[in-house]
């Protein structure tokens, strides 16, 4: 670069002037005596807000924040999930409690911040794509740049001399180039040509997947419902709200209309397990045999519901979940007469072996040897399969039905039940019960086998052990658009996979005559990615073009050709 000069007169001091002037024109201190700048304004500063909201370093930003965000959802207790949990949480933390209340972290997932996060990655992800997906189309639609003037600058570049024709080495390479899947066209003296588009397009299904993924999520999340339902066998279900024990929803769901309308009856329930071994006790066959019907008039079907093959029904899936007991028994009162016939109530397990606890209760119509109504309460502990007499205590040794047994302790007064308070139906609330005693003064309780009967002190009853029902726990849930979920899941995968190893690079080939009538071959090729191996591409392409156009013998050097297939790794020049 030349220096060049003015005649133009300065007065003394004015160089130096001048230099302060550019100087202060360059200079990013701010300065205090400098004039007030415009105001962006209110467009100006929508405009840079849309800027910094639509990057990718915010997009990364706010997906990280939505990531963060979850955590306290799978750490603490959440309202939607467990709210008797959520709860015994805010009675054990007098301090915390409050604090977790303000700050939405037992409703995480429907809290303001969340969603406010969740709703600024959604448009930023938009506003990222919009204008890429536009750019991208714009490359499909345009053709690749012509070749640049010196192709030795190039970071992969070999040249031959040859006695071909310069339009018969660009046919050639315009056909070869093709072949191998490029979009090549020929500009002016060389052939152009790119590869690797779809690299861009699975960065694009990428973030499109994500976005689909985000609102088949948000979709989901909002009318989904999931309800549990214990049912003994030969009892029946309708998908209405007040037949579920428990049921959980989305905050748009609305029983009255997404309910999908149908029943089923629990026919049998069969399992078995192995016997021997190192694997003793594992369900073998564990499934639920129903019959069930859809919508009001529905003809009934029989079908089978097993682990992981769930009954669907008009967008609900009936999941089978559970097993247990529910030992069936006789009550009768001081007169002796029956108070429960043969009912049997459900236990809940409380281990792989299924020894079951629970509570039966008799809640009216029982009058003790006095002639006082009162009610009952029995705290039970049911094992099918007891090690024997003097052999164990009360814990099954085998999930099947071999030996079963039932404890029971007996108490009397107010089970609680009428004071219209919501009470588990599976635990004795003793709180206001007095437990029966023997003749030694000590609890009364007494273990029974099938056909055996239990007689109260003071005869005031007796409780035969009739026999064994069994019972199946089915959940029923719908989740809106988790096929879409899944299926941008799947694209996401893909999409990333082809942004990762797809490469985009561009080749060249210029063919022109020198000035001694041999075409001179010029190839070279630019790798669009880091890790495009643009060389052994390119020594492959010129090796085989090179069959085509064989080399001639260099007037000065002989006839002694480079290989063209040696492609080295850095330009000739830089």
């Amino acid at each position: 670069m030349s220096n060049t000069t003015t005649d133009t007169p300065t007065t003394p001091g004015g160089e130096d002037q001048e230099l302060g002037a550019a100087g202060s024109q360059l200079s990013t201190a701010p300065q205090e005596d400098a004039p007030n700048l415009p105001s962006l304004g209110v467009t100006g500063w929508l405009r840079w807000f849309w800027r910094q909201l639509t990057s990718m370093r915010v997009a990364l930003l706010l997906l990280l924040l939505l990531s963060l965000g979850a955590i306290p959802g799978s750490l603490i207790p959440q309202d939607g999930v467990d709210a008797m949990k959520a709860q015994a949480f805010r009675d054990s933390h007098d301090i915390l409690g409050p604090v977790y209340d303000k700050l939405g972290l037992f409703h995480v997932y429907s809290s303001v911040w969340f969603s406010a996060i969740y709703i600024l990655l959604f448009v930023s992800l938009i506003g990222c794509i919009v204008p890429r997906t536009w750019q991208f189309v714009g490359q499909l639609r345009g053709r690749p740049p012509g070749a640049p003037r010196r192709l030795n600058r190039l970071p992969a570049h070999t040249t031959w001399r040859t006695g071909a024709e310069p339009d018969e080495v660009r046919e050639a390479a315009l056909a070869l180039l093709k072949k191998r899947r490029f979009r090549a066209h020929v500009v002016g003296d060389a052939v152009a040509a790119e590869k690797g588009y779809v690299r861009e397009a699975g960065n694009l299904a990428f973030h499109i997947a994500l976005i689909v993924m985000l609102v088949a999520f948000a979709w989901g999340q909002l009318f989904k419902y999931e309800g549990n339902k214990l049912i003994l066998e030969g009892d029946g279900f309708s998908n209405t709200l007040t037949q579920y024990d428990d049921f959980k929803s989305g905050n748009l769901f609305d029983a009255d209309h997404d309910l999908a309308p149908f029943s089923f009856t629990l026919k049998d329930f069969h399992g078995t397990y192995e016997a021997t071994g190192p694997n003793r006790g594992t369900p073998r066959v564990y499934e639920a045999k129903i019959t069930y019907s859809e919508g009001a008039y529905g003809k009934d079907r029989p079908t089978t519901i097993k682990v992981n093959e769930p009954l669907e029904i008009d967008g609900s899936k009936v999941y089978l979940t559970a097993h247990g007991y529910a030992p069936i028994v006789t009550v009768k009162d001081g007169a002796g007469k029956v108070v429960m016939d043969h009912e049997a109530t459900a236990l809940l397990p409380q281990d792989s072996n299924v020894t079951s606890s629970g509570a039966i209760m008799v809640r009216d119509g029982y009058t003790d040897a006095k002639g006082v109504k009162t009610q009952l309460g029995f705290s039970a502990v049911f094992v099918p399969t007891f090690a024997g007499e003097g052999q164990g205590t009360m814990f099954s040794q085998f999930p099947g039905l071999l030996n079963p047994r039932l404890a029971l302790n007996a108490y009397h007064g107010d089970l609680g039940v009428d004071a219209g308070i919501p009470k588990s139906i599976y635990q004795l609330d003793t709180r206001k019960m007095t437990q029966y005693k023997d003749a030694d003064g000590k609890p009364f309780a007494k273990r029974l086998a099938i056909g055996d009967t239990m007689t109260l002190p003071n005869g005031a009853g007796t409780v035969t052990f009739d026999g064994v029902q069994e019972w199946a726990n089915f959940q029923v849930t719908r989740q809106p658009a988790s096929g879409w979920a899944l299926g941008g899941a799947v694209v996401a995968i893909l999409g990333l996979a082809g942004s990762l190893f797809i490469q985009r690079r561009r080749v060249w080939v210029r063919a022109v005559r020198g000035a001694d009538g041999v075409t001179v071959v010029e190839m070279a090729g630019l790798g669009r990615s880091e890790s495009a191996k643009v060389p052994e591409e390119l020594g492959e392409l010129a090796g085989i073009l090179y069959e085509q156009a064989p080399g001639a013998p260099d007037a000065e050097a002989g006839p002694e050709t480079p290989d063209p297939r040696v492609v080295p790794a850095e330009g000739a020049e830089k």
